[in-house]
C-alpha cells in the first residue's frame, strides 16, 4: 500500500459514488487529450485510464505514490509526469482538459498555472476546498469575491457542480470541500494588457476595505483618479469593469 503524507497535502478520495460523479460532469464535455493532476491513490485514476479514444497523462510528485500507481495500474506506465504541477511544461501541444482531486495546499498555485495555460486548457474539473471553490466562483457584491474570482473568472466560466463531506476522503480533511468546473469563456472580456491587468487585481484587492482611488492610487494619474468609477471598492467591480480599468492604464 501507501503512506499518506500531510506535507503534500494528500487527503485520497475512496467515496465511489463522488469519483462516479466527477467523471460523469468531467465527460459532459468531450476532450482528446486529458492531464490529471495528483492521482495520489488512483481513485480517478483508474477510471480515467479506461476512457477510450483520448490521450492520458497523469502528474503525480510522490515517488511512493508513482510506485504504487504503476504496480497497480499498469496501464499508466510512460503516462505520469513524475514531479510538481506547479514545474512542469505544458503536458500536451494540442489543447486539453485537466481533472483532479488538488493538494488543497497548492490549489491556487495550480490555478495560476492554469491561467498561464489558458490558450490550451479546454476545460478543468477538479475538488478544492469548498472556501477556495466559493472564492473561485464569487459574484461581485460578495465578500468571498476577490482576487482568484476576478482572475480566473476573467478567462473562464465557473460552475460549482456540487460539494463533497469530509468522511469521503482518507484521513477525512478539517475542512469541506467541492467540485467545480472551468470552461473557456463564452463572452470573453477584453483584456488590453494582460501582466497590468493581474496586477491592477491584485492591488485592488489588497487593500479591499479602501475606495479604488486609495487602493490603486500609484497606479493612476491625478486626473482618471477623479473619475466616478474609483469611488467604488473592489468587490463591488465586474470583470468587464477591471477590463475597462485595465483599458484605462493604456
Amino acid at each position: 500500500m501507501y503512506t499518506l503524507k500531510k506535507s503534500l497535502g494528500q487527503h485520497f478520495l475512496r467515496d465511489e459514488n463522488v469519483v462516479r460523479r466527477i467523471i460523469s460532469s468531467l465527460q459532459e464535455h468531450p476532450f482528446n487529450c486529458l492531464l490529471e493532476v495528483g492521482p495520489g491513490g488512483g481513485a480517478l485514476t483508474k477510471h480515467l485510464l479506461q476512457i477510450p479514444g483520448i490521450s492520458f497523462k497523469a502528474v503525480e510528485l510522490d515517488d511512493e505514490k508513482v510506485a504504487y500507481l504503476e504496480h497497480t495500474y499498469p496501464a499508466i506506465k510512460g503516462r505520469i509526469i513524475h514531479d510538481s504541477i506547479l514545474e512542469i511544461s505544458k503536458p500536451f501541444d494540442v489543447p486539453f482538459t485537466i481533472v483532479g482531486n488538488f493538494p488543497y495546499n497548492i490549489s491556487s498555485q495550480i490555478l495560476f498555472k492554469i491561467l498561464q495555460w489558458k490558450e490550451d486548457v479546454e476545460g478543468m474539473t477538479g475538488m478544492f476546498q469548498k472556501e477556495v471553490a466559493l472564492r473561485i466562483a464569487a459574484r461581485p457584491g460578495s465578500k468571498t469575491y476577490g482576487i482568484l474570482s476576478v482572475l480566473v473568472q476573467a478567462f473562464f466560466d465557473v460552475e460549482y457542480l456540487f460539494e463533497v463531506h469530509e468522511q469521503c476522503f482518507t484521513p477525512p480533511p478539517k475542512v469541506k470541500s467541492a467540485v467545480i468546473r472551468l470552461l473557456p469563456c463564452r463572452q470573453p472580456v477584453h483584456i488590453h494588457n494582460e501582466k497590468q491587468f493581474f496586477v491592477l487585481v491584485k492591488t485592488a484587492f489588497n487593500q479591499r476595505r479602501k475606495t479604488l482611488r486609495n487602493a490603486v492610487r500609484q497606479l493612476f494619474s491625478a486626473e482618471k483618479l477623479a473619475m466616478p468609477v474609483f469611488d467604488k471598492r473592489a468587490e463591488q467591480l465586474s470583470v468587464a469593469d477591471f477590463a475597462e480599468l485595465n483599458r484605462l492604464l493604456g
